[in-house]
């Protein structure tokens, strides 16, 4: 598209067009004020965000796991920030899938100013520039801790990339798991401190994000389990019941928690239990801290 429309437009709680994703949730503003579109309720979506100060490597994965997300048709929704955010929404841009931006001022005023191409690209590309204030407000320092819970509300998955001990990304973090959103976090160096927010939320509980195919498994857009299952007949002579195959294919060399199967799996809880600890005393996985565990 060569030209986008700026007509700003408000849907209030309750009426049709209101987003189906923040209608449950408590505290959601009364009504939302848009250019463009807003977030597609039948589509997956993904929240990247992270640190505006952020490191080259940084930058790369934001772009990277955004890229890949929109190419599988995810819409990646994050705030317009310097920074991750705005890796982000680029990353997204290069995909099939449209890009929200949710500000912390009024729709109409791109913050920060430099971004303004950026904010440009996202209408032109049939996405959405949104907010819960109204036109011609200016972002304050307060409002940008309010947005996050936007961000993480619109989104079913949350995607924190790089992120200090202390950061606003943590919030969003926060705001998601509150919401019962599933969270992610892309590790780094112990030594950096730009990975201390995404190291603890690992260390809490989050997901490890070591590739964009983990993210892709939470809507079955990578290998599915009737895939999985049938590389594993395929490549291993495992005498395996089909529970115990299917969990099998969820283990990796990377370490991921018992909530992470259970909810990939979407198997019962003690079903998941008991087959792990076959798998174990077998040989087949090993449990690496409480409740990780990895393949052997």
């Amino acid at each position: 598209m060569d030209s986008f429309s700026t007509e700003i437009k408000c849907v209030k709680k309750g009426e049709p067009g209101y987003p189906e994703k923040m209608k449950n949730l408590p505290n959601m503003p009364k009504q939302l004020y848009y250019i463009g579109k807003l977030p597609d309720d039948s589509l997956p979506s993904l929240a990247v965000v992270g640190a505006r100060s952020c490191s080259p490597y940084g930058r790369i994965q934001a772009f990277r796991y955004a890229r890949e997300a929109s190419t599988h048709g995810v819409q990646v929704i994050s705030g317009l920030a310097s920074g991750i955010d705005s890796e982000g929404h680029k990353g997204a841009l290069e995909g099939e899938a449209p890009t929200f931006a949710v500000m912390g001022g009024g729709p109409d005023l791109c913050y920060p100013a430099s971004n303004r191409s950026l904010y440009e690209r996202i209408l032109r590309c049939g996405g959405g520039i949104l907010s819960e204030y109204a036109p011609g407000t200016k972002p304050m320092p307060y409002s940008f801790p309010a947005r996050n819970r936007i961000i993480s509300a619109l989104s079913d998955v949350v995607l924190v990339v790089e992120a200090r001990k202390k950061s606003g990304s943590l919030i969003t973090a926060e705001c998601a798991l509150d919401q019962g959103k599933t969270v992610y976090a892309v590790p780094g160096a112990v030594t950096d401190s730009l990975s201390l927010g995404c190291n603890k939320l690992i260390f809490d509980g989050a997901g490890i994000a070591y590739c964009p195919e983990v993210i892709l498994d939470e809507w079955g857009l990578n290998a599915g389990p009737e895939e999985i299952e049938h590389k594993i007949n395929k490549n291993t002579n495992l005498a395996l019941a089909t529970d115990l195959k299917l969990l099998y294919s969820y283990l990796d060399c990377r370490p991921i928690s018992f909530d992470s199967i259970v909810r990939k799996s979407g198997m019962d809880a003690r079903k998941v239990s008991s087959s792990l600890v076959e798998l174990v005393l077998m040989g087949f996985a090993q449990e690496v801290g409480k409740h990780y565990y990895i393949r052997l």
